[in-house]
């Protein structure tokens, strides 16, 4: 959720936090380089404390180190950090679908259809980034309904660190066909009453790492392994 003050402006904090993400995901900001709190705080025109907060919210997230006496250290990501994300991500999403499959009725069923079928027209006008937020509202609606924020603020923060390091788009096209049709059959197990089953697909298939390997070497731009 945005941090936003009584009036709903974005405070300095917020700002500042979102120009360094994206700092860090268009690459400019690399993998190993340092952060200087004095010149970046100069440059944006802001005092230290926002720039501070901004950065220990980062590594809480992941994208960047801070070590006591050294500095603030931009991360890269690895095949073995995705592997870990994969393997939580998949957990928890799968422990949201239980919880959630209740409240899913034919409603919700036909708007995750409809999700999948604009995101088939997306990889055919090769729309990645509208891909991309379709994508996640498709997997937000059972998380929204599972009503665990807890859950839900720990695959928000390992997704962030998949979605937003850098990639290329090598591959994107045939993963997104893949995607689409494991969206199919989870919500044909849905359908049919198989919320296990369901979730049982979505961790062991949908975000099985080794089934997604072939498409997660091409689409990353990986740092050395640690």
């Amino acid at each position: 959720m945005e941090e936003k003050n009584s009036l709903g402006i974005k405070t300095i904090k917020q700002l500042v936090y979102e120009h360094l993400r994206d700092q860090i995901r268009k690459r400019e900001i690399l993998p190993g380089e340092s952060i200087n709190l004095e010149k970046t705080a100069k440059r944006l025109g802001v005092s230290r404390t926002p720039l501070r907060e901004a950065l220990i919210q980062l590594e809480m997230e992941g994208f960047v180190d801070i070590l006591p006496h050294k500095g603030v250290f931009v991360n890269g990501i690895t095949k073995d950090d995705i592997k870990d994300f994969y393997q939580i991500i998949g957990a928890l999403e799968a422990a949201a679908i239980l919880s959630a499959y209740p409240l899913i009725d034919e409603e919700r069923l036909n708007s995750l259809k409809d999700m999948n079928r604009t995101l088939k027209e997306t990889v055919k006008n090769k729309d990645f980034p509208l891909y991309n937020e379709v994508n996640l509202a498709f997997h937000s609606l059972f998380m929204e309904l599972a009503a665990n924020s807890y859950l839900k603020k720990i695959v928000d923060t390992l997704k962030k660190r998949l979605y937003d390091f850098p990639r290329t788009l090598e591959g994107i096209e045939e993963w997104g066909k893949q995607s689409i049709s494991e969206h199919e059959e989870f919500v044909r197990l849905l359908e049919q009453g198989k919320p296990k089953e369901a979730a049982n697909y979505w961790k062991n298939v949908h975000w099985d790492f080794k089934r997604q390997e072939r498409f997660i070497v091409k689409y990353y731009l990986f740092e050395e392994e640690k």
